[in-house]
């Protein structure tokens, strides 16, 4: 029983899972998306994102402890020169997984796993907010103008509902008196 065990083992002997994740881990970091297995990239999740707030500090110790993890120079240097600025002000959630189905072999469930600031497609759309400006209008614009016409409409029709108002009651009183 697995009963409080917070490793996933992935099935395999404790230096072959330290070297998958070194390997993915080098991967991800060098093409910032890759694709595997949603257990693997849960436990790359794990294992990739001390790394990076680890880089977030340029200093020797933290490169020789990265370096221990990693054990490639290249995979080191693009972590501290590229990844590390754009997550600065990030306080964690670097990598996101986006599940992609099953794979037809094995029906594994399969997942992309990738670094959330570097997906230019997202960053996209995010890039053409535009904000409003909301305020009143002064008294002389065109609203104002607007209205002074929309009055004069209305008087001139108050003008001709009058005048036909006028001839009514007077038909009306010629009506009753002929009656009378």
């Amino acid at each position: 029983m697995r009963h409080g065990n917070k490793v996933n083992h992935l099935g395999r002997k404790s230096e072959h899972r330290k070297a998958m994740l070194s390997n993915m881990a080098n991967s991800l970091i060098e093409h910032k998306r890759i694709t595997t297995t949603v257990a693997k990239a849960k436990a790359l999740r794990g294992y990739v994102e001390p790394l990076i707030t680890k880089s977030k500090t340029d200093s020797t110790h933290s490169r020789r402890t990265v370096f221990s993890y990693l054990k490639n120079k290249e995979a080191v240097s693009a972590l501290f020169r590229d990844v590390a600025p754009k997550v600065a002000t990030r306080n964690g959630g670097y990598t996101r997984i986006i599940r992609l189905g099953f794979r037809l072999g094995d029906n594994a469930e399969m997942c992309m796993i990738e670094l959330v600031d570097f997906n230019e497609l997202m960053l996209a759309n995010e890039a053409p907010k535009k904000t409003t400006r909301r305020s009143r209008k002064p008294a002389g614009s065109k609203s104002a103008a607007t209205n002074e016409s929309t009055v004069e409409e209305v008087s001139t029709e108050e003008a001709t509902d009058t005048s036909v108002e006028d001839s009514t009651p007077e038909a009306s009183t010629d009506d009753t008196s002929a009656e009378a």
